[in-house]
């Protein structure tokens, strides 16, 4: 049997390791309930200790942590899969896309059926080795330097390689949402092959769950009104989805 000092003890120690922690391992993990882990983790937020999200746990912090993509993937993965499914609604006939990288991206990735036919840049070499397998798809592989955490390619040919070519809709996500000072990501690089991914498109579509808002990465991707599509869930409250479309950026709940 657990004692409260022990769990909250270990939930500060993952978070500091691991980025974040989930409800229902923590409750498998010391044989308690969840509601159990909801108080720990609610006294651990009001002591200014950590950050809640939908079933989990983040670090405490204005400025979102650089963690890698599997990791990312499991946090708020039902919003995701909504904001995904949303997205891909979007996909029009003898489409032509700019997909990214990130958590919320591959689980776009997943859901893309194409619609005639459909032809896809891609900088993540994850989504392309799962998009070639499908009938329909074209895949264009950029190339580059590898980033592990996300497993996309970044640096200047990459970013050459983009600049090259002009597609309808960019399918990007961010680690940082804030009004006032825009959309973020973990990299410099990252965030200026982002820019060049916008200015190839027609349409620069941001996939993000609600846990993002008035969040900062470390590197500046753009204003918000600089976005065209906005997808999050409906966890954003209202008075951001009030600002937000004040900026003209179309606003799409799941």
């Amino acid at each position: 049997m657990s004692s409260l000092a022990e769990r909250r003890k270990y939930i500060l120690e993952s978070i500091v390791k691991d980025g974040f922690v989930k409800v229902s391992d923590l409750a498998e993990k010391f044989g308690v309930t969840q509601t159990t882990i909801r108080k720990d983790l609610t006294n651990l937020e009001e002591k200014g200790l950590l950050y809640r999200a939908y079933g989990s746990a983040l670090p405490t912090t204005t400025q979102v942590m650089d963690i890698n993509m599997g990791t990312k993937r499991l946090i708020n993965y039902d919003a995701k899969h909504r904001i995904a499914v949303a997205a891909a609604s979007l996909i029009e006939s003898d489409d032509s896309i700019i997909v990214a990288s990130g958590s919320t991206i591959t689980i776009f990735a997943e859901m893309l059926k194409p619609k005639n036919r459909l032809n896809v840049v891609c900088t993540a070499v994850n989504i392309s080795a799962h998009l070639g397998d499908i009938p329909g798809i074209t895949v264009m592989q950029v190339g580059g330097l590898l980033y592990s955490n996300t497993l996309s390619v970044l640096g200047a040919e990459a970013k050459n390689t983009i600049s090259n070519v002009f597609c309808h809709k960019a399918f990007f996500g961010v680690d940082g949402l804030d009004p006032d000072y825009g959309i973020t990501c973990g990299t410099n690089e990252e965030a200026n092959l982002t820019q060049q991914i916008m200015r190839s498109a027609k349409k620069s579509i941001v996939l993000t769950d609600s846990s993002k808002f008035m969040k900062r990465g470390l590197a500046r991707i753009c204003p918000l009104q600089d976005v065209d599509i906005l997808i999050t869930d409906d966890g954003l409250p209202a008075e951001a989805r009030r600002r937000i479309e004040e900026m003209g950026v179309k606003l799409i709940i799941a």
